[in-house]
């Protein structure tokens, strides 16, 4: 006996499921309802944007179910030819414009050094604290001074010894010269006695240098500060034998008021740099790490001799007073070296210069339309651009939409200062909403209020509709009873 379906004896089949005409009716209702969505969809689009398929007023009507505008927009609608674009514009001024090349630099001590000791010896007292500010000649460590003092005694009693010989050589100089002038000595004798007494000065100057020699080494068990400046950490404590021949140092003194910034220029500009600097100190700006922030104000000390042929740039020193301490040894500053300053030159705001196939250009407001003007720029940063040629002080440039923009497109200037030929809703009043917006927060799409509670206009956004317009309330109930009516006739077949 085999497994399988159940096979009727009488010869009669078993009625199977209607599975066909169920999914039939399934994909009748998808359908349905993706014809109903794409009809909504459509209908938002017309009425929203004021879409006249004809083309304007006048236009023969468009096929049936498409809304022939007449919304607030204008004519032609909401993306009509005679649209004026809202854009925020700025006013070309003339001005004094420096000119400044930037460079990246580190921040060095103007002078650095590392305090040794001269002599050997236990080391009794630091008379400094880490981070002090010490003068020239400030006693920093004291060295054990036995040694050197009981040296240095011993050799101002040597010089006391020689030059009471001397004295005694100096007397019997005297009478020798006496007695061979009156013949009762001989000659020879007096001069004999004349070179001793040289050689016993000689000694007394060779003992006064012995004197000095010792009274140095003596002095240099005072370790003092060489230069004016802030003190490091300790490198040495106190207790410990330090030796002349040590490397390591007591403690470092570095020079940070003032203080130097080396940073490096390309080779384009130094020819530039030379000429200006040439003629005068050139000022200096240390910026932050947001290059905005002024750390300090400083001059150019010297430009070096010879330009780096492995990364082709210069190097150049500049010298900043410090007063307040915002530079410090070994940081990266930003650095703006001031070579000119461009006199009464026309400005704008950098986003108003715009850049094409011909080169950079602008759009100009001239009454409520726009006008395109070439351009030639002088030079631009992030903020201001220096025109030479296209604009005069006193015209309004577009700075913001220009996405929609082209030569002769009416504009809306927003702001403060609408343009001549701004409609009178342009400019929000103070405290008012932005132009266009009604006061629930909506624009309409002829960029006018709407009226709350005001019904279908000529000039509202919202038309009439025409012949042969399909509501999407008559569309979703026609939908869901052709729906009811699927899901009915596969209920009964399944049944």
């Amino acid at each position: 006996m085999t497994s399988g379906p159940d096979v009727r004896t009488d010869g009669a089949a078993e009625p199977q499921p209607a599975t066909r005409p169920r999914r039939r009716g399934r994909t009748a209702l998808g359908y349905l309802i993706t014809l109903a969505v794409m009809a909504g969809v459509a209908w938002l689009i017309v009425t929203q944007t004021g879409f006249k398929p004809g083309g304007g007023e006048g236009a023969p009507p468009g096929p049936p179910g498409m809304m022939r505008g007449g919304g607030g927009g204008g004519p032609g609608g909401r993306f009509g030819r005679d649209m004026a674009v809202p854009v925020l514009a700025a006013t070309a001024e003339t001005a004094d414009v420096p000119v400044y090349f930037d460079g990246v630099g580190t921040v060095r001590a103007l002078n650095v050094v590392t305090v040794r000791s001269q002599v050997d010896g236990k080391l009794l007292k630091l008379n400094f604290t880490e981070g002090q500010d010490v003068e020239r000649g400030f006693v920093l460590a004291e060295i054990d001074p036995t040694i050197y003092q009981a040296q240095y005694d011993q050799a101002v009693a040597k010089k006391a010894q020689d030059e009471a010989q001397l004295a005694n050589a100096r007397l019997d100089l005297e009478r020798y010269v006496r007695l061979a002038q009156s013949n009762a000595a001989t000659k020879q004798q007096a001069d004999t006695q004349r070179a001793t007494v040289a050689q016993l000065e000689a000694q007394v100057n060779a003992d006064q240098a012995a004197i000095d020699n010792t009274k140095a080494y003596l002095d240099y068990t005072k370790v003092v500060a060489p230069i004016s400046g802030r003190t490091g950490i300790r490198l040495v404590d106190v207790g410990n034998l330090v030796k002349a021949t040590d490397t390591t140092g007591l403690v470092v003194i570095t020079q940070i008021r003032p203080i130097s910034v080396i940073f490096t220029l390309p080779q384009q500009q130094l020819a530039t740099v030379n000429k200006a600097f040439s003629e005068d100190r050139l000022p200096v700006l240390a910026l932050g790490t947001d290059n905005r922030t002024v750390l300090d104000r400083g001059v150019l000390q010297v430009i070096d001799n010879q330009v780096d042929s492995t990364t082709g740039t210069v190097k150049l020193r500049a010298q900043f007073p410090n007063a307040d301490l915002q530079l410090w040894p070994g940081q990266f500053v930003n650095v703006k070296l001031l070579v000119d300053t461009l006199k009464q030159v026309v400005t704008v705001p950098t986003a108003a210069v715009q850049r094409g196939p011909n080169g950079p250009f602008a759009y100009v407001v001239k009454g409520d339309a726009v006008a395109v003007t070439p351009l030639t720029v002088t030079q631009q940063d992030d903020t201001t651009a220096v025109i030479a040629t296209g604009l005069s002080a006193g015209d309004r440039v577009v700075t913001t939409g220009f996405a929609q923009l082209a030569d002769g497109k009416r504009v809306t200037v927003s702001g403060n200062a609408a343009s001549p030929g701004a409609s009178p809703g342009a400019a929000p009043g103070p405290g008012g909403p932005p132009a266009g917006a009604a006061p629930g927060g909506r624009r309409r799409s002829g960029g006018e209020p709407q009226a709350q509670g005001s019904g279908p206009g000529p000039g509202s956004a919202m038309p009439p509709p025409s012949a042969g317009t399909t509501d999407p309330g008559d569309a979703q109930r026609a939908a869901g009873e052709q729906r009811r009516r699927t899901e009915g006739a596969g209920g009964s077949t399944v049944r």
